[in-house]
């Protein structure tokens, strides 16, 4: 018997658990700069150092962080489902916990990209790209990052995927990101749903929803206990 297709959209609270501070929560990193200083295309432009700094020091960050108790209980879940996670994190801490499929929404911190040639994409040994680094058209690498008001390549592939889903949840997002907080709404209506979330959320227009009220290590436990009775 073929498993069922579990979605797993992960976002910022994911990996809080792992260390890595969240934008959007009281002491992130928004905090400390201004979005439009070090993700967009414009930041940028205009000072190509600074953005690549910012992005160093999330590189990191990230590199020395370890996968939290929720990034292994997806993995294990495989066992069980075919899962797939969608993520709007640009770590690769479920990739480290052993999560097979996995596409990435807004980039991956640990690769390097040719600000000529989107299509080039460079995996990085260490935390740091300097200035001088380039690809081999000779265009400086840049994060391979999505920066605000660029397009999301991966969200055609992440919407087909949802459309196919036996199962979905949603863990550590507070779904305002658009466009990938859209993607819900191409899950198929009756198929169960779960938010694991601390955050207070109006879920009206959610058809099946159930919301674990929980940060993602606690509530990937409560959830795969009633998962496990599903397959």
């Amino acid at each position: 018997m073929s498993k069922k297709k579990l979605i797993i959209f992960s976002g910022a609270g994911m990996s809080a658990e792992s260390g890595i501070k969240t934008f959007r929560d009281s002491g992130g990193l928004w905090e400390e700069y201004k979005v439009e200083d070090v993700a967009t295309l414009e930041a940028w432009e205009k000072n190509q150092k600074l953005v690549t700094e910012f992005y160093n020091q999330r590189r990191k960050q990230v590199m020395e962080a370890q996968p939290n108790e929720a990034h292994k209980i997806i993995a294990d879940l495989q066992k069980t489902f075919d899962v797939t996670v969608i993520t709007q994190n640009v770590d690769n801490l479920h990739e480290r916990a052993g999560s097979k499929n996995v596409i990435h929404l807004h980039g991956e911190i640990v690769k390097a990209q040719s600000s000529i040639d989107p299509s080039k994409i460079y995996n990085l040994k260490n935390w740091e790209i300097k200035i001088g680094d380039t690809c081999e058209l000779g265009s400086q690498l840049r994060p391979y990052i999505v920066w605000f008001g660029e397009m999301v390549p991966m969200m055609e592939p992440a919407i087909d995927m949802v459309g196919k889903a036996d199962l979905f949840t949603v863990i550590g997002t507070s779904l305002n990101v658009y466009p990938a907080a859209g993607l819900v709404n191409y899950t198929p209506s009756a198929i169960p749903k779960w938010l694991v979330d601390p955050g207070d959320f109006n879920l009206e227009h959610i058809q099946n929803i159930e919301h674990i009220k929980e940060t993602a290590v606690n509530g990937m436990k409560k959830l795969q206990d009633v998962l496990m009775k599903l397959k």
